[in-house]
């Protein structure tokens, strides 16, 4: 039980001299990126950059204890925070101490949400975020995020939105206030970080980057040519400390807190799940997963973190590097923390700039364009799910977007589902099985008979569906109709709405001296067959375990063997 909460001590007793080393190498490789981006991310999120090496620190070592997965990298990413920066930024709060306040306040109502679900067991929604959802609204955070950070690259002073076109035109109209030498800084600095990349996927680029800007800025003097720099950062670990707990604003952050919480655990579960696929060695658990990231949070917030969650880039950085466990993690985590206590002294000279750059190189392979190409030209729906996801981001809000985006994929879920397939089928000559007309050749079709089969459970939303459909298809079979034959194998549940417009298409057609049978029910729709008094209007000898069995009955009328009818009418109480 304990190992179930507590999974390092799965793997903490099994750990061994040459897992060390590897975990080492990995962590020292975090560590090194999580510097440059931790204070990137955190000027995202509105923040000094101190505190994107705060949210390094604690999250990392709650998540190597608690987590299931043994190579996510938990830490700042850049959609959790640019969802705070647009959360908090809508409180308009004119003092630095109370926007700071009230994010580590929202990132202890992000942990209390996620560890909530998990003791909930709510690992499974999830599922309701659809990858045209995903896809949509990473792109346009990602667009938003790189456009946010022109203003560091061009040194201007611009008001931030999430709206793509207000953001467009507030920086149109403070780019003649350009600093060049900002810009020039910037752009090589996104050189740099290109050109490293193509040499090395391994390679620490953006910490090279960083040492290149301060050295630049140092030795040539630019902060007198009005180069903004981070400045002194405060040295040593960050103290434990009660979050200021604000009750009169918790119904302006709860939204934001729990679009944060879910998209957070679904950016880290999907990641996590990708890595799992080359570590059979262990298993994930998504409430544990949920349990974990939430307790990173909570705990985060009372050493003055921001919210945090899986890093793709760097669980994949963290995976080549060679980690085995989360001791990758807690090597990652002490980095940080020296960093803290010895180094802070060596940013003062880091220009915003080279800041800029690194999240503008790290945003822009978020933008997908294959994924929606694909689904352009195979599957038209869900790449009209996916732009209206991406406009709504773009020009709505970021929270409104991703919202927005899941209420339209499930009004399509349920479209679909009340509007399924109906297939009619005919029985391939010389076999016994009955399959599609429209899709197989040399079939037989005989004019007393329909048979149809309904793809999808029945209920209130497509019991009309279902009805139109039947009697459009008897209307076409004309006066000489005498069998309806239901084919049921793809129903698995019917609600009481359907079942009583089933006892009246039985009555009905019985009026029209038509018989109706169903074949190939499956056991839990036989049950609410019984349950619910279907089988008195149905009729237990017109229920038949296979088509072909219906069809032969229709011809000879014989009475069936014990076998065939147990078989047919088996449910859970009985089937006499």
């Amino acid at each position: 039980m304990l190992k179930h909460y507590f999974p390092f001590l799965d793997w903490i007793t099994a750990y061994n001299r040459s897992f060390l080393y590897n975990d080492f190498i990995a962590g020292a490789t975090l560590g090194v990126l999580l510097v440059p981006q931790g204070m990137a991310y955190a000027m995202i999120a509105g923040m000094p950059p101190i505190y994107g090496l705060y949210a390094a620190l604690v999250p990392q070592v709650v998540y190597a204890i608690t987590g299931t997965s043994r190579q996510l990298a938990v830490g700042p990413v850049a959609m959790d925070s640019l969802l705070v920066a647009a959360g908090i930024g809508a409180l308009q709060l004119s003092k630095i101490e109370d926007y700071v306040a009230a994010v580590i306040f929202l990132t202890l109502i992000v942990g209390s949400i996620q560890l909530l679900l998990g003791f909930l067991k709510m690992g499974f929604f999830v599922n309701f975020l659809s990858k045209p959802v995903i896809n949509g609204f990473t792109s346009a955070a990602a667009i938003l995020i790189a456009l946010g950070q022109l203003k560091h690259i061009l040194g201007i002073t611009v008001e931030q939105s999430s709206k793509l076109h207000i953001l467009v035109a507030n920086t149109m109209a403070n780019i003649t206030g350009a600093n060049y030498y900002a810009l020039g800084l910037g752009a090589g600095a996104m050189l740099v970080i290109f050109l490293l990349n193509k040499i090395s996927k391994r390679m620490p680029t953006p910490l090279l980057a960083v040492v290149i800007g301060i050295l630049v800025v140092f030795f040539f003097g630019l902060e007198e040519k009005n180069i903004r720099i981070v400045g002194e950062i405060p040295r040593g670990l960050p103290l434990f400390q009660m979050p200021d707990i604000q009750l009169g604003e918790l119904g302006q952050l709860l939204p934001i807190a729990l679009t944060v919480a879910i998209f957070g655990f679904m950016e880290s579960i999907s990641i996590a799940k990708t890595i799992e696929e080359k570590h059979p060695e262990y298993e994930l658990d998504a409430n544990q997963e949920l349990r974990a990231l939430g307790l990173s949070n909570l705990l985060g917030s009372f050493f003055q973190s921001f919210p945090v969650s899986g890093s793709f880039s760097r669980t994949a950085i963290n995976d080549q590097a060679g980690a085995k466990t989360g001791m990758a993690l807690i090597f990652s985590a002490l980095f940080i923390a020296c960093t803290l206590l010895f180094l802070t002294p060596l940013f003062y000279y880091l220009p915003n700039t080279v800041l800029g750059a690194i999240i503008i190189m790290s945003v822009v392979k978020l933008v997908n364009f294959h994924y929606p190409i694909m689904l352009y030209k195979q599957r038209k729906d869900e790449f009209l799910l996916l732009m209206i996801t991406f406009l709504m981001t773009l020009f709505i809000g970021l929270m409104e977007g991703i919202l927005l985006g899941v209420l339209f994929s499930l009004f399509l879920l349920v479209y679909r589902i009340s509007n399924p397939h109906i297939a009619i089928l005919g029985r391939i000559k010389n076999t016994e099985y009955f399959k599609n007309i429209n899709r197989f050749d040399n079939i037989e079709v005989e004019a007393d008979k329909l048979i149809l089969r309904f793809d999808a459970q029945l209920y209130f939303g497509n019991k009309d569906y279902f009805k139109k459909e039947l009697y459009r298809q008897i209307e076409k079979k004309g006066l000489g109709l005498k069998y309806v034959i239901l084919n049921a194998e793809a129903i698995n549940y019917i609600d009481s709405s359907a079942a009583l417009a089933i006892e009246r298409i039985v009555s009905d057609l019985r009026t029209r001296n038509i018989q109706f049978f169903i074949a190939g029910a499956i056991g839990p729709t036989r049950d609410i067959f019984f349950s619910s008094g279907l089988i008195n209007s149905i009729g237990k000898k017109n229920l038949f375990a296979r088509t072909f069995e219906a069809v032969t009955y229709c011809s000879d009328q014989k009475e069936r063997s014990k076998v065939e009818e147990k078989i047919s009418l088996q449910s859970k109480t009985g089937y006499l």
